[in-house]
């Protein structure tokens, strides 16, 4: 690996290390202090390079394509303001246990803390949201030196990538030149010639990585898997409930499932509310719409709660959990406690997956039948249909019930993912459904989809509200030069319809002004700027028909479904009331 400088050959051999590691799609948004690295990323022919006007817009649709494809994704970006840019997406990525690697290129050592130009402190800039931290060597031609990098870039990657997965920081400083130009043989940064046929080993490398990493699977002794299988067998009644989790555990928990004889209580971002399995085993998941005290007080409570991923979307479902006497085992792979109502009594710290299999090939038993459940879908499932059409959880239903069949969804958080998680019902279709619910923010969700759509062939499938697009409208560059297509549902109730949801709304100053927020804005100019269709529609037949027609349909589409939040709350409200009376009856 020759090169004409030392920036070039530093660049090259980090970027050459990461690809070796699997590390195959690199997120790029431009700047001149990262040229080595944009550089090298651009001519490595086993990368996928996506550029980026926007370093935020570039770090969420990175993390988007990594939930997708289950893979780690490199982000580069130039010093300064730009590597604070991707703290938001480091942050969701630490969360939701999503594999990232950025890194951030810097100002050489000497110019730190001298008022340099486009210079911060850029050490440890994410604080404990990284897994792993390097702030790497200035580039040298040397032997040992380049040994170094490529060891750093392994152990970066496979702590992106281990039981506990998320997002790990590389700091690269580079000194003058950083283009691939040639330099006097006795300037400082010179490479020498021949130096790389000398060392061979720095400069090409392995065959794979530098360091091969294996990883085990977390898994219990004889003992707890004994103890633990002697606790499900001997509850009357017990519960799967499957949390948000990017991991792919559904076979292996819909096989527990049907040896335990649990129905599952799968929130929409588990991966088990929707496929084959749906057919097979008890799987619900309107329970947000019904699970209230009138109704589950005179339901027999759960012996054994058995919990996976992160904590449920639902708060309904997180208050019933909360009802003391039932044994709650959360299972997590890193040992993380994830359940903040502190009611669970077992923290198990096992692979979900493997401990699932272990745990089915030892059951023989039946669970009590949940006539309760059965019934509350049923009912629940009744009201809605018969308030279709006229409120916003209605849209969530149907974006979910006429997906394609495969498809990836991605789902806003605010209202668009509580719509989905109370109104979508389970459906027997291999659907995709992701959302950044490790910090819950609104921030680069059109990115994330986006992502997330450049990671597969399916058909993709946005349901975002107007206040996070209008707060990711940059991400729609994305869409031209990423090549992406998508189907965009936006929700537009002209500003924060979830505060109808809290308390602030009987203040009024200052509910309307503060926190509602209603803006005005017309979307329709953005499909003009960033080149789709657009069509604004009502909710009811009008939106069924515009749905189905972008699905046909190739390129991209925008349908905003305009709607009016505190009447679309109201419905909300009256749908559960209703619910809750027929099954209090």
């Amino acid at each position: 690996m020759s090169a004409p400088n030392r920036a070039t050959l530093h660049a090259r051999v980090l970027v050459d290390e990461l690809a070796k590691t699997g590390v195959s799609s690199v997120c790029v948004a431009p700047g001149s202090r990262s040229t080595p690295l944009t550089v090298a990323a651009d001519a490595h022919p086993d990368l996928v390079v996506f550029s980026h006007l926007d370093e935020r817009s570039a770090s969420f649709f990175a993390l988007g394509r990594a939930k997708r494809a289950g893979d780690p994704v490199a982000l580069v970006c130039t010093s300064g303001t730009a590597a604070a840019n991707f703290h938001p997406a480091v942050i969701e990525a630490s969360q939701a246990r999503v594999p990232l690697v950025a890194l951030t290129a810097d100002r050489p050592p000497e110019l730190r803390d001298s008022g340099a130009n486009q210079t911060i402190d850029q050490e440890k800039l994410y604080g404990d949201a990284v897994r792993y931290y390097d702030d790497l060597p200035e580039p040298a031609v040397e032997d040992r030196t380049l040994r170094s990098l490529r060891v750093r870039v392994d152990r970066a990657v496979t702590a992106a990538t281990g039981t506990h997965p998320g997002p790990v920081h590389l700091n690269v400083p580079f000194a003058k030149p950083l283009e691939p130009t040639a330099v006097p043989d006795d300037s400082p940064h010179a490479v020498p010639e021949g130096w790389a046929d000398d060392h061979p080993l720095a400069a090409r490398g392995r065959d794979g990585p530098f360091v091969t990493t294996t990883a085990g699977r977390m898994a219990l002794d004889e003992s707890a898997l004994a103890a633990l299988s002697e606790a499900i067998t001997n509850a009357e009644r017990g519960l799967l409930v499957a949390g948000p989790t990017d991991r792919g555990y559904a076979p292996a928990l819909v096989a527990l499932a049907e040896a335990s004889g649990f129905p599952i209580l799968a929130d929409p971002l588990s991966g088990l509310r929707y496929g084959p399995h749906t057919a097979d085993v008890p799987v619900y998941g309107a329970y947000d719409g019904y699970l209230d005290e009138r109704v589950t007080a005179a339901w027999p409570a759960p012996d054994v709660v058995v919990r996976t991923g992160a904590s449920p979307t639902s708060k309904p479902l997180r208050r019933y959990l909360a009802r003391e006497g039932a044994r709650q085992f959360v299972v997590d792979p890193a040992g993380e406690w994830r359940e903040a109502t502190f009611h669970a009594t077992d923290l198990v710290t096992a692979d979900p997956g493997l401990l699932a299999v272990e745990l089915a090939e030892r059951l023989d038993t039946e669970s009590a039948d949940w006539p309760g459940f059965e019934r509350a879908e049923r009912v629940h499932a009744a009201e809605v249909t018969a308030a279709e059409g006229r409120f916003e959880g209605a849209i969530a239903r149907r974006v979910v019930a006429d997906a394609p069949d495969p498809a990836t969804l991605v789902v806003s958080n605010s209202m668009p993912v509580r719509d989905v998680d109370r109104f979508a019902a389970p459906r027997d279709a291999a659907l995709t459904v992701l959302g950044n619910r490790g910090a819950s923010g609104i921030d680069g969700i059109t990115s994330t989809a986006l992502g997330a759509g450049s990671a597969t062939d399916e058909p993709l499938v946005l349901l975002i509200g107007d206040l996070a697009y209008y707060h990711d409208a940059n991400g729609l560059l994305a869409l031209e030069r990423c090549g992406v297509d998508a189907t965009i549902v936006l929700v537009n109730n002209d500003g924060g319809g979830i505060f109808h949801m809290l308390p602030i709304e009987a203040f009024d100053p200052p509910f309307e002004g503060q926190f509602r927020t209603p803006h005005g804005l017309d979307f329709a100019p953005t499909a003009a700027l960033y080149g789709f269709d657009y069509v604004r529609v009502g909710a009811g037949d009008d939106f069924a028909d515009a749905y189905r027609a972008s699905l046909a349909s190739d390129g991209t589409q925008v349908i905003e479904v305009t709607s009016d939040a505190e009447r679309s709350h109201r419905t909300r409200e009256s749908i559960r009331e209703r619910v809750v009376a027929r099954l209090d009856e």
